[in-house]
Formats: structure tokens, sequence, C-alpha cells
């Protein structure tokens, strides 16, 4: 009986990773960390939570010694490393916060499941899932590649490289049993309302202003979230000892241009006049290092491993906002009051 640790597993990507481990794999125990921070939320996983083998542990992975604790008293065959600090703007406000969970967070795993597993590391997998922004910025053409050289340019994809380097060294230095995937954006339900697509759908719904960084031209490759949790369950298992694997959900766009598609269509969801929700967008200024745009060559992992993404964008982003626009209580529960200050401090309308 596999014993696997999903860190960050009441998160966004987390909890869909959580879910599908949970349903797929009956015979699997896992074992959802969790600090429970501001994107951290149970409710997410409430279809799941009753299951035999799933089990919930509230910690922080900056506790080294909670870590090796876990570890021991639970003997984890493997680790699913999502939790991190991962809004590029409040890395932008305190990047120590970034540096101590993305950084020393991932080391301290990293020695427990070295700690643990020194005298029998066959059978055992440490996977680090982390983005694409370590690669830096693409101009108009070309692709990010497993080899891609990495130019982090945020203190969000520096603390991520750091870790994506400690990962590689542990490996190469201990023979830790590691894999790597780099993902690009990422949208579905359950994410926290701070990222683009949440934060605009809920503020079409409520008429408040749309807040595009610069012109709106930066580029970024979307992938469904779903799709992300089943790209993670086949590398898990089939993906090669030391490998990389980048995933891209092959759909590139402008944020203008998605923000348009955006609004077309809930104008039509809630019935009003086509345009409408268009009159909302406002331009802000431009956010500091903002890379230009970003693209994922997925091919290694389509070929090797045989994943696809299942969804183009449009049908995507059709659930997506079906989705929020069925679950306003959600919606509602994580838009704290704290969450406001924060956007209130983030977004000054020019």
């Amino acid at each position: 009986m596999k014993k696997i640790l999903i860190t960050g597993g009441a998160g966004f990507i987390g909890s869909h990773v959580v879910r599908l481990f949970v349903n797929k794999y009956p015979d699997y125990q896992i074992y959802n960390l969790d600090k429970l921070t501001y994107a951290g939320n149970l409710f997410n996983l409430k279809d799941i939570e009753s299951k035999p083998n799933y089990h919930f542990i509230k910690a922080d992975i900056v506790d080294s010694a909670a870590m090796l604790s876990l570890f021991e008293k639970h003997q984890f065959d493997g680790v699913i490393h999502l939790a991190a600090e991962s809004h590029v703007d409040r890395s932008i406000a305190n990047p120590m916060e970034f540096v101590m969970t993305n950084v020393i967070g991932t080391v301290n795993l990293l020695n427990a499941a070295r700690h643990q597993w020194k005298d029998a590391m066959e059978g055992k997998r440490f996977y680090h899932i982390s983005t694409d922004e370590v690669y830096g910025s693409l101009g108009d053409t070309g692709f990010f590649y497993e080899d891609t050289a990495y130019d982090p340019h945020s203190p969000y994809s520096a603390s991520k490289a750091s870790s994506d380097h400690f990962v590689r060294a542990y490996h190469d230095t201990f023979g830790l049993p590691v894999v790597i995937s780099n993902c690009s954006n990422n949208y579905g339900p359950n994410q926290f309302p701070e990222k683009l697509i949440p934060l605009f759908i809920n503020n079409i719904r409520h008429n408040k202003p749309l807040p595009v960084y610069g012109k709106g031209e930066n580029v970024r490759d979307w992938l469904f979230v779903v799709d992300h949790a089943r790209a993670i369950d086949v590398i898990y298992h089939q993906g090669g000892n030391g490998e990389t694997y980048n995933i891209g959900g092959h759909n590139e766009w402008k944020n203008i241009d998605l923000i348009k598609v955006m609004c077309r269509i809930m104008d039509e969801k809630l019935g009003r006049t086509a345009g409408t929700s268009e009159q909302l967008i406002t331009y802000v200024k431009d956010r500091a290092g903002h890379d230009l745009r970003y693209a994922i060559d997925s091919g290694k992992l389509q070929k090797e491993l045989g994943w696809v993404p299942s969804l183009q964008f449009e049908e995507g982003i059709r659930l997506t906002i079906e989705w929020y626009l069925s679950n306003q209580e959600w919606l509602d529960t994580v838009t704290s009051g704290n969450y406001l200050k924060y956007y209130e401090e983030q977004y000054v309308i020019r």
C-alpha cells in the first residue's frame, strides 16, 4: 500500500491532484499537507474528505523538525510537492516569504525524504512541481524546452528556480529519486481570486473595474487544471528518474484577448447586452519585471508518456465561468476582508 504525501493539497492545483489520486487509487493512502494560508481551503475537498484513504495534516513545510517527524511517523513512499507561494505581485511585496516557503520549505522536504529513504530508495519518488516562469521571457516566437536556460525575473520565479536546482542537486549528490515538471498558467475551478481569471469573473459579476497591466499585450499559455492533474499522475507513475517534463496547454493568448473572450461569455451568462462587460476594462501601471511571453513545448511529455491536453481554451474557460457562477458561495467565502485590502493595495487604477 503506497503512502503519498501531497503538499499544498488544499490549494488550487493541489486540491485537484488530491481528488484525482484519492478517487483513482483507492489502495493508496493520500496525505494532504497544507498550512492553510489564504489560498488553502479545505472546502475545495469536501467531496472526498470522508474517503477512507484520505488524510489531512495541517503543518508548515518551513518547520524542518515537523517534516522529519512526519516522515518518521508515516513512512511516506512518495512526495508530490505543490506547496508554494505563487503570486508574482505578492513576491514583489514580500520576497522573503517566498524564499522561506519555496526554497527553505523545499529543502526541508528533501532532507526529510533523504533521511527516511537513505537505506531504501527503490520504489520511492520525490516529485517537484515548478513553473514555466523560471525560464524567463520569450519574444514573439519560440518555446520553452526542458533544456532552456533559467532566467527568472521576479522574486517568485527566482525562488522556484532555486528550489528546482536544489531538487536536482539532491538527485545528483545524494541519489534521491526525483522528477520535476514545469507548467504553464493554470485555470479552472477553485482558484483563489487574486489570479487573473477568477478575479475578473468576480469583478464582472459585481460590475467592478477589470485592471489590465500595461496594454494587455503579455502572452500566456493556459492549461486547464484538470489536465495538469492528469499530467502529474502520468509523470509520477511513469516519468524517468531525474527527468524534467514541461506541461503546456498549447493555448497562447494575449491577456487583453483572453479578457475580451471572458467578457463576451459573461455577458451571455449574465443576460447582459453584448459589450457591457468590456466597458469595465481599465488599464493600470504595468507590473515590475513583467515577462512579455511564456510558451511551453510539451512534446517530450506527449511523445514519451502519452499525455495530451483534453480541452482547448474557449471550451475550458466556458466550463470555468459556469463553475464560478454556480459556486458563488465558494467565491464569496474566499473573498475575505484581508483579500479585499490586498486587492486595493495591488491594483491602483491610473
